[in-house]
């Protein structure tokens, strides 16, 4: 008679007994898991496991579909294989997925012409379709580091070879599909068949890799485009390719040196985003149309608004302007009177938790040449205050106005367009852990704003976590749509960051409870800081845009 083992299913709520040995996919049929959309992954004690993980010891399970961020997260890596695959079998060809875009992934050929020819996209993606419906299945092999490596320099890929020997793991797991093999940062779907949606299109000199919307997973998302944004992502991967770094294995190579081109990395990356605001500044200062009065600056949540402000400040004056700062957060509405979300709690991201109509008039007395006096948000007692703060315009002076809802028309729309200037901020990684491996832009944010709450704030990295859903579904309804309105955007991502944020980071993470839903994140970030190495801060100049998270600026908050 088979051992039996107790499982605690999240979905039923109910206690199971398995024979040792089930995986979770036959857990999930034997119990029949109906779920809103594809099953397409489980948390197993709150960790992300693959459909043909095995269970060999009492566990908390929880099966997920392609509308959680894991499940989407596990959907797209899969995608992203059969894509890979397909590229493969063109001789002297790699897939190279080079970033997210207009609710898609961005993605060339190595070894191709470019642009790549719209005939040859079409091929792909009837070869994808033809692996699709062939159900062919994902393996997940776990072997020596060393015989890994092996595997894969076979097959002339330095990239992957070399970021195995940065993580220093004595083993590694990679995946198979047929004789194809391949490396993710996380657990895949166990056959090609769980795919039912995605095309693949033309996009500027690549093509364009689209998944399914997260919120309704049954339809693609919607393409938007996004032209400054891809001339962002372009411009920084042009300089990364320049400096010979697109990879975090090629950048910790370097870093493991502790040498003098660890310092160069940090100056240089450093040099220009100075370079950059200086443009931006003389873009201000000269603009045919005249001067602006005022400067929107927005951008996501730990996008690095406030840093950039101030520094802008310093290069309008080198201009011979005077910049004078304002946050958008003084002009909050009394917290009584704060919109609601559809749980009841407060709305913090909603258009109109800003006295907007406010905000238009004391602009337009300024325009005026009058007078106003400021307001002040108190934000323990939630109540508006007015302290004697009063500032006018001269000739010379500029607004410089910081704040998530700068970018939106419904806050400006009563302005003349020639008295406003608008720029957009976002940290958008532009390194990638190898070819196939892209990281998410808000991963960075997120770990900023982890550091942040914790310093700052008070806040654990729990408690931040537990926040993200609420904060990322307001950027998307408050904040995203209005990028493309920006005069100019800045990537306020540095090359090196994320091997600086990894020691602040982590102890803030190891924190976590292990027993709670905020763990899956957690662990998640853990693993992904692990393929960086460490490098000290005390290059890190006191101007540089990590200060505002890790501490150290020469500016005041």
């Amino acid at each position: 008679m088979a051992k039996l083992l107790t499982i605690f299913c999240k979905n039923t709520g109910t206690y199971e007994k398995v024979p040792v040995g089930t995986s979770l996919l036959e857990l999930a049929r034997r119990l029949d898991i109906k779920l809103p959309y594809q099953l397409v992954t489980a948390r197993v004690n709150y960790k992300s496991q693959d459909l043909n993980f095995l269970l060999y010891r009492p566990k908390d399970v929880e099966f997920l579909d392609c509308s959680s961020q894991s499940g989407h997260r596990c959907y797209v890596r899969t995608l992203c294989m059969v894509l890979a695959k397909a590229v493969s079998e063109l001789e002297g060809c790699d897939l190279s997925i080079e970033h997210p875009i207009s609710r898609g992934l961005y993605c060339t050929i190595e070894g191709m012409e470019q642009p790549i020819p719209h005939e040859m996209i079409q091929k792909l993606k009837n070869r994808m379709q033809e692996i699709i419906a062939a159900d062919e299945q994902i393996l997940c092999k776990e072997k020596q580091t060393t015989y890994v490596k092996k595997l894969f320099a076979g097959r002339n890929n330095d990239r992957k070879t070399t970021l195995f020997d940065t993580l220093g793991e004595p083993y590694c797991r990679y995946f198979q599909m047929g004789e194809f093999i391949d490396y993710y940062n996380g657990v895949l779907m166990p056959s090609t068949a769980y795919i039912y949606l995605f095309d693949l299109e033309p996009y500027a000199n690549g093509m364009l890799l689209r998944v399914p919307d997260i919120h309704d997973p049954n339809k693609l998302a919607e393409k938007i485009d996004q032209p400054k944004m891809f001339g962002i992502y372009d411009e920084f991967l042009s300089w990364n390719k320049l400096m010979q770094l697109n990879n975090v294995g090629g950048f910790n190579n370097i870093v493991s040196k502790k040498d003098q081109q660890t310092k160069n990395i940090i100056q240089v990356s450093e040099a220009l985003q100075e370079k950059k605001i200086a443009y931006i500044a003389d873009m201000i200062s000269n603009r045919p149309t005249g001067i602006p009065r005022f400067v929107l600056i927005s951008g996501p949540s730990s996008s690095g608004k406030t840093t950039f402000s101030k520094r802008l400040s310093i290069q309008l004056m080198v201009n011979h302007l005077t910049p004078i700062t304002l946050s958008m957060d003084n002009y909050f509405v009394n917290r009584v009177d704060n919109p609601k979300d559809e749980n009841g709690d407060y709305d913090f991201e909603h258009i109109d938790a800003i006295d907007h109509a406010l905000f238009q008039e004391q602009l337009a007395a300024l325009l005026e040449g009058k007078e106003v006096e400021l307001p002040t948000y108190n934000f323990e007692t939630g109540r508006r205050e007015y302290r004697g703060n009063k500032i006018s315009l001269p000739q010379n002076a500029i607004l410089i106005i910081e704040g998530i809802h700068a970018l939106n028309p419904v806050v400006w729309r009563n302005l003349p367009e020639q008295a406003l200037f608008k720029i957009y901020v976002s940290a958008i990684t532009t390194i990638t852990l190898d070819n196939h491996n892209f990281i998410p832009t808000a991963d960075t944010r997120l770990i900023r704003r982890i550091i942040r709450d914790y310093r700052y704030r008070n806040y654990s990295a729990q408690e931040t976590i537990a926040r993200v859903a609420s904060v990322r579904r307001g950027e998307e309804k408050w904040i995203f749509p209005y990028e493309e309105n920006a005069d100019v955007m800045f990537n306020s991502a540095l090359l090196f960051e994320l091997a600086v944020l990894k020691k602040h980071a982590e102890p803030i993470l190891a924190e976590v409870p292990k027993y709670c839903d905020e763990y899956s994140e957690a662990h998640r970030l853990l693993k992904f800081l692990s393929y960086f190495v460490s490098i000290p801060e005390r290059d890190i100049p006191p101007t540089s845009m990590l200060r505002e998270f890790v501490g150290g600026s020469s500016f005041r908050y």
